[in-house]
């Protein structure tokens, strides 16, 4: 870091000023507190600045932005140790005392995700976010024009948009790797509200949907799914999640029409169709499938569910078992089966939520075959 990034750092200082007031805050150059740092700064090993740093804190507990300062270095310092645990310890106190410094958020970010702590690196890129999103709630000092004062605005928010980018990006990556639905759900929301215009609602729409229907909570999902489809009617994860939805609450002429929509906006079969539109069209014929089955439909169910299992396999295993047992089913309701031993086999030896089934449906299918019928 630069001798002059130790002197003199930005925070935005809570509880002290009003909200949003961005204040410079500076270690005075030939002070005791400066003269220490120098010393600290001068040493060139690593492992014996953290005891330094340590003992500046002690010695200046009084000072808050030296406080601040001195336990952001320490955290730098056991991170480069190899200490992560430590680092993001001592980089909470530093936030602790300067909570809304930028510099300090990003570090806490970095350490976060060299220890694979989501939840964390989610916590600081908020908070860094929510920082950023300050700056134009600052109050206009009564000695500047509007104009200066807006122009000022405008160059702080330059000025960090890297680490504003950081941060919503970071937060973004903490979202895609969440297992829970309720707590992506949640982290979606409060992304969404930090950072409005980041341009990824259609890739947060698609977690959204997933969260919700993991959740069943199949009236957000479908208010959450039309409302993506507002802005963009071939959002294929909101027109396969509506189909999928429908279908399952029994009402088949909406699931039908969302299915064949996404089938035409995947246009799976075009030269340039990447692993996720084949995954969509092949869902959407899935559905189609299902949905003409139980209404007792069988040729047109198979055909939709060779569609949709020829695009499953080897792209997506728990759909490809789905559309398979269906499709077994409707062979054996036509007594082929060869046919339905052949695709049962399959998705029997498929873990997931249909291997039971297909493995009783296959006894079944066997049983037949051996008396012949």
């Amino acid at each position: 870091m630069s001798r002059a990034c130790a002197l003199i750092f930005v925070v935005l200082v809570a509880g002290n000023v009003a909200f949003g007031q961005v204040q410079t805050l500076t270690i005075p150059a030939g002070s005791p507190e400066d003269k220490d740092l120098t010393a600290i700064t001068a040493e060139q090993d690593n492992q014996k600045r953290i005891p330094m740093y340590q003992e500046y804190i002690q010695k200046y507990s009084g000072n808050s932005t030296a406080v601040a300062y001195a336990n952001w270095q320490l955290a730098q310092s056991y991170q480069a140790a190899g200490d992560l645990q430590k680092a993001l310890e001592a980089g909470d106190k530093a936030n602790a005392a300067a909570p809304n410094s930028l510099d300090i958020l990003v570090s806490q970010v970095t350490i976060a995700q060299q220890l694979k702590n989501n939840a964390a690196a989610f916590k600081y890129a908020i908070a860094g976010g929510v920082v950023y999103n300050s700056i134009d709630k600052e109050p206009k000092p009564a000695d500047i024009t509007a104009e200066q004062f807006a122009s000022d605005q405008e160059t702080e928010k330059a000025n960090n948009k890297s680490s504003h980018d950081f941060f919503q990006n970071s937060a973004f990556s903490a979202i895609s790797v969440e297992t829970d639905p309720k707590t992506r759900m949640d982290e979606i929301e409060t992304f969404s509200a930090t950072f409005p215009k980041s341009g990824m609602d259609e890739q947060l729409a698609s977690y959204a949907m997933l969260s919700l229907s993991q959740l069943k909570d199949n009236k957000r999902l479908v208010a959450y799914a039309e409302k993506a489809l507002e802005s963009n009617p071939d959002n294929l994860a909101a027109l396969v999640m509506l189909a999928n939805s429908y279908a399952d609450a029994n009402e088949p002429a909406k699931a039908v029409s969302y299915a064949q929509k996404a089938v035409i906006a995947a246009k799976a079969d075009a030269p340039d169709a990447d692993r996720s539109r084949k995954i969509a069209a092949g869902s959407a014929h899935s559905i189609l499938g299902r949905v003409y089955a139980n209404q007792g439909k069988t040729l047109p169910s198979i055909t939709e569910l060779k569609s949709a299992t020829a695009l499953l396999k080897g792209q997506d295993e728990q759909q490809y078992a789905i559309a398979g047992y269906y499709l077994g089913w409707d062979y054996a309701k036509l007594s082929k089966l060869t046919e339905a031993r052949a695709v049962l086999t399959e998705v029997a030896a498929l873990p997931g939520p249909v291997q039971t089934a297909a493995k009783e449906l296959l006894t079944k299918v066997n049983t037949a075959r051996a008396a012949g019928k």
